[in-house]
């Protein structure tokens, strides 16, 4: 494989919200994330905008109204609260990350738990919550990789 340009991780997701503005700092506060690019249109609309957390990137974006280039962009809400993917993020503290997020207003629907998969395997730490805007997340923290004592 080529070298991806600078910066740049080899994938990222897209996220849309009805209100990105405010997702955006939501999810730097809830989370962690930091602002790397942000595109404003008309009347403050986020037409597209880039959130480093570590490596790691997503972009986000205003959902679609009717009729526009983008048709097919929706939010949870604008789906019935459908979500078609979830995120998972590793983190270094996930007592803290989930702390956190918490007390900004994440709706927390898996509590923490550590999962053991085997000696041969890995065993982590994690919750699962919901952003304001119905998009579900996974905060992992490892806590033994393969074949390695913890």
């Amino acid at each position: 494989m080529k070298a991806t340009p600078p910066g740049w991780p080899r994938i990222s997701a897209a996220l849309f919200y009805d209100d990105a503005a405010k997702a955006i700092d939501w999810l730097c506060n809830a989370f962690g994330f930091e602002v790397r690019l942000k595109v404003e249109g008309e009347g403050g609309r986020i037409e597209h905008s880039e959130l480093a957390f570590g490596e790691g990137l997503i972009m986000v974006a205003e959902a679609a109204a009717k009729a526009e280039k983008f048709s097919y962009r929706r939010s949870p809400g604008q789906a019935g609260g459908a979500n078609t993917q979830n995120l998972m993020v590793y983190v270094d503290d996930v007592e803290a990350h989930c702390r956190r997020a918490r007390e900004a207003g994440a709706t927390i629907t898996v509590e923490l738990a550590t999962h053991d998969y085997g000696e041969d395997y890995w065993s982590d730490r994690s919750y699962e919550c919901r952003d304001l805007g119905g998009h579900h997340w996974w905060f992992t923290e490892r806590l033994r990789d393969p074949g390695r004592k913890a």
